[in-house]
């Protein structure tokens, strides 16, 4: 696939070489997919759209938003948000729970910011051919639907919504398609701004459908601090943001589990948790599928794409203390779903824990139902858009 240059502020990212593409290359497809670095999982799934893109013998770029935002306004908001989650929740609390939240009344626009981008991105559009963009964060959503309103983007734009409560900056009528993770999330896009929506499901990397070959290492090093503990994986995402992570970890470590927090890139959380006598604090790693293999259970606060691929695997999830705003109601959604159980306090945490790890056999049972959540292959509808060339 080849490469296209970029402006300064537009950089993009071509799909990484994998196998030898299938499909007429005279029926390719050029896809613009639109990420944003706020963490790791808007990436996740563009890298996993990316790749599919690719294996169907379409090409695909991938461009930060934020980075097409100019005077640097990318990074301050990427560090307002950090900040706000890491450091303030309560305060993000409140502004999701006034102007956010789906029926709090005027929704306010995204649109001012969003369309700073605008030329950077309609030029990015017109110098790599895209058939379609498509928008995996909710700023980009409102960039690409402003500018098609306007006839400024000239091609469709698909939004894949990736997460279970629908966050209102997600939404603008002049998007062509919306993606949707659930159906109840889908009705929810159609009833607010009267927009095609399509259930598709999440997104996993084929690496955590199936055995990973990993599993027996991480099994390896679990062994030694564990001994005989069941290992209980506790998420804080790629910033190492949660509630009293350290309070929850000696909970477990108390009541016979191992737990293992993941801190991601926060390697002043991981130094923290280094001293709690039976705690084991990881890094950033690159192998989660082999470890959610040798795992027994995920303890999830965001209902983000380490959840997601958890139900991938078959491994059990238990939402607990989840980040305010639309983590709190992704867990919540993802509950009511019945595809994570949901703890309330220290005694409903225990609990689930107890009964998941008593009966590992369950997991194999647990694993088609939550695998049915994986509906279809978000590239059907994509390369369906972008070959019907609406305009």
């Amino acid at each position: 696939m080849p490469e296209f240059s970029s402006a300064p502020g537009q950089t993009t990212t071509p799909v990484p070489a994998g196998p030898a593409p299938c499909g007429d290359p005279e029926s390719a497809l050029r896809l613009l997919i639109v990420s944003a670095s706020m963490g790791a999982g808007h990436d996740t799934v563009a890298a996993e759209l990316a790749r599919r893109a690719h294996a169907l013998g379409h090409q695909a770029h991938v461009v930060d938003v934020l980075r097409l935002l100019p005077y640097g306004l990318g990074s301050g908001l990427r560090g307002f948000y950090k900040s706000s989650v890491c450091h303030f929740p309560w305060a993000y609390a409140g502004l999701y729970r006034a102007f956010l939240r789906p029926g709090t009344g005027r929704r306010p626009s995204g649109v001012p910011l969003a369309r700073l981008a605008g030329d950077r991105l309609t030029e990015l559009v017109r110098r790599t051919g895209t058939d379609v963009v498509v928008p995996v964060f909710h700023l980009a959503a409102q960039l690409t639907g402003h500018l098609r309103s306007r006839g400024l983007l000239r091609v469709p734009s698909a939004v894949y919504l990736i997460d279970f409560a629908v966050h209102r900056q997600w939404l603008h009528p002049g998007n062509d398609r919306y993606l949707c993770l659930t159906e109840e999330c889908a009705r929810e896009v159609r009833r607010e701004i009267a927009v095609p929506a399509r259930t598709t499901g999440p997104v996993a990397p084929p690496a955590f459908h199936a055995p990973a070959p990993g599993t027996a290492h991480w099994q390896r090093l679990f062994a030694g601090p564990a001994r005989g503990r069941p290992a209980v994986l506790l998420s804080a995402g790629a910033w190492g943001a949660a509630s009293h992570l350290a309070e929850t970890a000696r909970l477990l470590a108390g009541n016979g589990f191992l737990p293992v927090v993941l801190c991601g890139h926060n390697e002043r959380l991981r130094g923290r948790l280094a001293g709690v006598p039976g705690v084991l604090p990881l890094g950033w790693t690159a192998d989660m599928p082999g470890l959610m293999g040798a795992a027994h259970a995920l303890v999830d606060n965001a209902a983000g794409q380490t959840a997601v691929q958890a139900l991938a695997a078959g491994l059990p999830v238990v939402g607990y203390r989840p980040l305010p705003g639309h983590g709190e109601d992704g867990v919540r959604r993802m509950g009511d779903l019945g595809v994570v159980e949901v703890a309330e306090d220290e005694s409903a945490l225990l609990t689930a824990l107890t009964g998941l790890t008593a009966h590992p056999g369950g997991r194999v049972s647990r694993l088609e139902q939550r695998r049915a959540l994986f509906r279809e292959d978000p590239m059907v509808p994509l390369t369906e858009l972008a070959g019907a060339g609406v305009g």
